[in-house]
């Protein structure tokens, strides 16, 4: 199941990328399912850094992650995260600017 670092991912993304740092968020429970929507006006699609195989044993905490400077390069890697403990995930574009980000998971 997504976990709250998980929902966090998608929010701290949506802020990063967002021009006027305003985002939406959604959640709505479905039969089966929660459906996690973070909404930003930014144009500009998400891209995943495509990385090695790796299982959720792989993923640590970053000491460092909090430093300034310290995740310069290192982006991209929050999707793939996403994508794995999701059902089903994808994004939306709105008019007449932004986009949704959404990841369905199942109960």
């Amino acid at each position: 199941m997504l976990g709250i670092a998980d929902d966090v991912q998608l929010v701290t993304n949506a802020l990063r990328c967002t021009p006027d740092r305003e985002i939406r968020v959604r959640l709505t429970r479905e039969p089966g399912s929660v459906l996690l929507g973070v909404w930003d006006s930014s144009d500009e699609l998400p891209i995943a850094k495509r990385t090695a195989e790796s299982t959720l044993d792989d993923l640590v905490p970053d000491p460092l992650a909090l430093d300034a400077g310290h995740g310069a390069g290192t982006g991209g890697r929050g999707l793939p995260i996403v994508e794995a403990l999701s059902t089903r995930c994808g994004v939306d574009r709105t008019r007449p600017h932004g986009k949704w980000v959404w990841s369905r998971i199942s109960a």
